[in-house]
């Protein structure tokens, strides 16, 4: 590095929705305060055949999952290489979040694959990946990990909501940062929508189509998660008691269904957030929900005239969870915390990773 205060990274993020891979290429620069931009990008999606093992990995056998992790590492690290070659960039190191597999903090496991060396080796670049298992084995959550960047570097929002395939979010309150997964969110509106034959449900139009279901709506928000206070993260262990609900009655329809989804996600969102005394809180949202146009005009009107929802640049919307994974990797490789306990509940804040292919 010719300036130990500036940093030139990829991101990766292979989100829970399984739709394909975020590249993000990040400078970073620290002058007492963090600056970063995000010069080129890129999503590649997934092979089908990949695709379809991922969505599965969850139900392999340990030899065929233990596959499939060298197998996605392999692909990872041959998609960065080629980014990296076609815009002709230089790269300190790349951080993964990995496609998560298993989240089951309270059993002291959360698992992403995506093998370290693999990628390590398939790129030419070293990597920084397992950033949750740390938190995990300090008696956290291990998630969410957004927040440490959503404090360095969006500070300027009172509230970060991130709609990918669970809503999470992120906050200040009394000096701390707190945040927590508030609800599942594209792992159920996209699960609905390939019943009709669709990848997801395009600007919330089927939704928009739809109508409440007052029952399953309210059986919906009464799901014990939502009893839960403090730190707290969701997996898609705990899709079950919502699709228990959902496919309840064969007569509900698909448009209705995603309709309650959408109405009962801005109930949640709204339950998670306070109006700040004396001022309007700025809200940023971001992920591929802030795209659904329907879902986003129920929020606004939802949150009336105590927040206001700050228009996002496109490339912040669908790369924000990239970035900040580049940044999660830069504070490891500064030996920084990179998890806070105030977020995860862990016995203290933490710094979180494991390095492959660089001399410490």
């Amino acid at each position: 590095m010719d300036n130990p205060n500036t940093y030139k990274m990829i991101g990766l993020m292979s989100g829970t929705s399984g739709d394909g891979l975020d590249i993000a290429y990040c400078e970073f620069v620290f002058d007492g305060k963090w600056h970063y931009s995000i010069p080129t990008f890129e999503t590649v999606g997934f092979p089908e055949k990949l695709a379809k093992k991922l969505r599965k990995s969850h139900k392999l056998s340990g030899y065929k999952l233990s596959l499939l992790d060298v197998a996605f590492g392999k692909w990872m690290g041959e998609q960065v290489r080629s980014f990296v070659q076609k815009n002709k960039i230089q790269v300190n190191a790349v951080a993964s979040h990995g496609h998560t597999v298993f989240h089951q903090p309270e059993k002291g496991i959360s698992l992403q694959i995506g093998n370290g060396w693999a990628l390590h080796r398939y790129s030419g670049i070293p990597v920084i990946n397992d950033f949750r298992m740390l938190d995990v084995q300090l008696g956290g959550q291990g998630a969410p990990l957004v927040p440490i960047g959503d404090r360095l570097l969006f500070s300027e929002y009172d509230y970060c909501i991130n709609l990918g395939g669970i809503a999470n979010i992120s906050m200040e309150s009394a000096g701390l940062r707190i945040a927590f997964d508030i609800c599942p969110f594209n792992l159920l509106l996209n699960y609905f929508s390939e019943y009709r034959g669709l990848a997801f449900d395009k600007n919330g139009e089927l939704a928009r189509s739809g109508r409440l279901l007052p029952g399953v709506f309210k059986s919906l928000n009464k799901i014990s998660y939502y009893d839960i206070e403090g730190a707290k993260s969701l997996g898609r262990e705990d899709l079950i008691d919502f699709m228990e609900i959902l496919e309840g009655e064969d007569e509900y329809k698909v448009e209705n269904i995603l309709h309650t989804l959408v109405m009962h996600f801005v109930e949640q969102i709204k339950r998670s957030m306070k109006p700040i005394p004396s001022k309007k809180a700025s809200v940023l949202v971001t992920g591929g929900g802030a795209f659904n146009t329907f879902f986003m005009e129920k929020l606004e009107e939802a949150l009336n005239q105590e927040f206001e929802i700050i228009p996002a640049n496109p490339t912040i919307i669908n790369y924000k969870e990239a970035l900040i994974f580049a940044f999660l990797g830069v504070l490891k490789l500064r030996k920084e915390n990179n998890c806070l306990s105030s977020v995860t509940g862990a016995s203290k804040d933490n710094c979180g990773g494991t390095v492959f292919g660089m001399e410490n």
